[in-house]
């Protein structure tokens, strides 16, 4: 039989053919007029999907990489810093802030549990104050996402020059982020999450207090030199040779995002079908992970008792073609992760769902006759969307 194969993993994620053909499609000189106006243009756009008015920096790397720039533009080695880490992602912030020579304060939390206010209480004061804080928006290991607004605004009236540094790079197009409204200072995504295209490009918002942070930050940087990077990008080039193809596929990305509903869309749409997932799986009596606030980017769903979760993961591909995540670290064997950040519709979750429960019957976990039990509870979650939208129009 033939077997397509289909991305539901949290990054890379389904890529839109609108992206892929731009990117096959650049052949141009990155040193060129044509270019910079490419780049140019792109770097309006991608300002105008995050939403803020502050400068945005595009660079080629992972998104780990904007994380280590948000690190080295703004520390010196002594620092003091606030780390909230509630999984894989939380604990690489501790990790390069170590790195670099920095005085972490580490708040942690279970892994499945959500970051708020409260967790930053009494933190942020005295003589010996953090310089800054590193949080996730969305901590993909887990699929829950941390209150964002809640924590910069407390975090901003107990240190009102405190830096709030956001890895946003699964949160960006699955979760409400006012950048500006929010007063946050570096928000950073990647190219390989909402916005539909390959791994290989990340972009940061930076605020003109981040700015003025960087003129006498201590920590070495060359490559991931922000400042020299602002002065490039504002003539429409880089300060190294670019990611060409992938700077055309991001516009070609944006432009399509732009036609549907916008950062705004794209959140709606993954809050959708997360929440049709997760009403899929608990009708099949799989709860989600943790106890924390469920993500839009991913749904991390617990395996009933003796399954390991590696077996539904092999089952899923060798089956059906459909690619999602195991959990990582200790979390390994104990869930799944679906994605829903990107190029993903409600077709898609219906047969996922579909496929999941035939895999469960395969394995002795769910009775045959309920069979399209999970399916339909995604078809209502539709429908009730459908409604309201009518009702609302």
């Amino acid at each position: 039989m033939i077997k397509k194969e289909r991305l539901f993993t949290p990054g890379p994620t389904a890529l839109l053919p609108q992206a892929q053909a731009a990117m096959a499609a650049m052949t141009m000189h990155h040193r060129t007029a044509e270019f910079k106006a490419v780049f140019s243009g792109t770097l309006k756009r991608l300002q105008a999907f995050l939403g803020t008015k502050n400068e945005v920096i595009i660079l080629a790397s992972s998104g780990t990489g904007a994380m280590e720039s948000s690190v080295v533009n703004l520390t010196s080695p002594g620092d003091r810093v606030l780390v909230l880490s509630a999984g894989k992602f939380g604990e690489r912030w501790e990790k390069l802030a170590k790195a670099y020579g920095c005085s972490v304060d580490l708040v942690t939390l279970p892994y499945g549990e959500s970051f708020t206010a409260k967790h930053i209480e009494g933190r942020l004061t005295g003589a010996n104050a953090p310089k800054v804080v590193f949080l996730q928006a969305s901590e993909t290991s887990t699929g829950v996402q941390h209150d964002v607004q809640g924590i910069a605004r407390a975090a901003r009236a107990a240190k009102s020059d405190i830096l709030i540094v956001v890895d946003a790079i699964t949160g960006i197009g699955t979760q409400t982020i006012d950048i500006d409204g929010w007063d946050l200072d570096i928000v950073l995504g990647g190219s390989q999450k909402a916005v539909m295209m390959a791994p290989g490009l990340a972009f940061l918002s930076v605020s003109a207090r981040a700015w003025a942070a960087m003129e006498t930050s201590k920590n070495p940087r060359y490559y991931f030199n922000l400042r020299a990077e602002r002065k490039s990008q504002a003539a429409g080039e880089t300060a190294f040779t670019p990611a060409v193809g992938l700077i055309a596929a991001l516009n070609a990305a944006l432009e399509y995002i732009e036609a549907n509903g916008g950062n705004a869309g794209l959140v709606a749409n993954a809050e959708a079908l997360s929440a049709a997932t997760r009403a899929g799986c608990a009708a099949l009596g799989l709860k989600g992970f943790g106890s924390g606030q469920p993500s839009g980017s991913v749904s991390a769903i617990a395996m009933p008792d003796g399954l390991d979760s590696g077996t539904v993961v092999k089952a899923l591909r060798q089956q059906f073609g459909s690619v999602i995540a195991n959990g990582q670290g200790e979390m390994k064997g104990k869930m799944i992760r679906v994605a829903h950040l990107g190029y993903y519709d409600f077709v898609e979750m219906f047969s996922l769902i579909a496929q999941l429960e035939v895999v469960l019957v395969q394995l002795g976990k769910l009775d045959a006759g309920k069979l399209g039990t999970g399916v339909r509870a995604v078809q209502q979650y539709f429908l009730a969307a459908q409604t309201k939208q009518t009702a609302k129009a």
